[in-house]
């Protein structure tokens, strides 16, 4: 390796861009951090900022950045500071970026995903909805770009794990993928309490540590639900070919069904540090600071078919892309606003299925919405309109 790999982080204070710090840390010969990326968390990326030395940081709005500004040239902090959507842009597609984290929650990572793309980059996609949203257009991308396309959920990591190196020779080894899923906090509540959950019960996930918005789609299961759409771009596969199984323990990550019925699976603590060294150091192996597995202790796994009663999105999803292009993308904007609204105690866990579905139905692509970024993002603005009129007639 002639120079550290310069890495940047969109999405630094989350719980993925934190654990990617971790990694590096354990690396500092391989790794330099050049930019650092929060929405609107000024103090935690300040922090980060104080410790890491990036050359570059962004934050949402002007006001922010000022304020980060101050904070870091009160403690002696070189960083430069930028704002905005077109910030984000600029630092994914930096020339002296050699690989980019991209863990922004939600459609606004896909912008900066689709300009790593397009630079070539090493991209480290943790932003599921980028592909979610942008399908077929971000693979084309990825492609017409000659970027390295790297998946950090650990599912899909799981999956390309189990594959070899050349996407040509996977058609002809895979005959269906499976993801599993743990169930969430919910897998065996009667589905008829599930009325009364409340925005802690959600984020109280039994295996993984996660964001607030993550750890309520994987309680409703629109996270894995978002994942099939994933699954069906990354390895280019029909959606019959991708099913899901529950795996409450959360130790096999994921599964290759092959044509000759041999099956390669991907085993491993429930630590993200895992996937992220994976994509940090393809196609080496690197420390990852996670626990090793220990098979004495581990005792019995076990597997469940999902219950289309307490998880009816996982369903939404395998319509969405019998869909034409973008309802994907009006299904992902409408579960942020439904997840939103939960969140904020304004309807009901089981109104997210609701919302979803009722969005869905009364947002209908055109021709030419998915054609560009700048399509997407206006499909996705309509869908977000209607799904905040449908949470409006929830709360009549």
């Amino acid at each position: 390796m002639t120079h550290r790999q310069r890495i940047c982080i969109l999405g630094a204070t989350g719980s993925v861009g934190l654990s990617t710090l971790d990694v590096i840390a354990r690396h500092p010969e391989r790794y330099e951090v050049l930019a650092l990326t929060a929405h609107q968390r000024v103090d935690a990326l300040v922090e980060l900022c104080t410790r890491w030395r990036p050359r570059y940081a962004v934050l949402g709005t002007a006001a922010d950045a000022a304020r980060a500004r101050d904070l870091l040239q009160a403690a002696g902090v070189t960083t430069t500071v930028l704002h905005g959507d077109d910030a984000l842009v600029q630092m994914a597609s930096h020339p002296e970026v050699d690989a980019v984290m991209a863990a922004i929650v939600g459609a606004a990572g896909l912008a900066p995903c689709m300009a790593a793309a397009q630079a070539g980059k090493r991209l480290m996609l943790a932003n599921k909805e980028a592909l979610v949203v942008g399908g077929r257009l971000f693979m084309d991308a990825v492609k017409c770009g000659g970027a390295t396309l790297l998946p950090i959920d650990s599912e899909h990591s799981a999956i390309f794990q189990c594959l070899p190196d050349d996407p040509a020779a996977w058609a002809a080894r895979i005959d269906h993928i499976v993801l599993t899923a743990s169930g969430g906090p919910f897998r065996t509540r009667d589905p008829a309490t599930l009325t009364e959950v409340t925005p802690e019960q959600a984020c109280a996930h039994p295996n993984w540590v996660m964001g607030r918005k993550i750890s309520v789609d994987s309680a409703t299961m629109m996270n894995k639900a978002l994942e099939v759409i994933e699954a069906r771009w990354l390895f280019d596969l029909e959606p019959s070919r991708i099913r899901v199984v529950l795996h409450p323990q959360s130790i096999i990550h994921s599964m290759v069904v092959c044509r000759d019925a041999s099956v390669l699976a991907q085993l491993g603590t429930p630590d993200m540090r895992v996937p992220i060294a994976v994509g940090l150091a393809h196609p080496q192996r690197i420390e990852s600071g996670a626990e090793r597995l220990d098979f004495l202790a581990l005792g019995a796994l076990t597997f469940e078919a999902p219950d289309d009663a307490r998880f009816p999105g996982l369903g939404l999803a395998y319509a969405a892309l019998r869909g034409p292009d973008g309802a994907t993308a009006v299904l992902n904007a409408a579960n942020e606003v439904a997840v939103a609204a939960f969140l904020d105690r304004r309807i009901r866990f089981t109104d997210i299925h609701r919302v979803n579905a009722r969005t869905i139905d009364s947002v209908r692509p055109e021709a030419g919405d998915a054609s560009s970024v700048g399509a997407l993002l206006a499909l996705d603005g309509r869908a977000r309109r209607a799904a905040e009129s449908v949470v409006q007639e929830v709360l009549r």
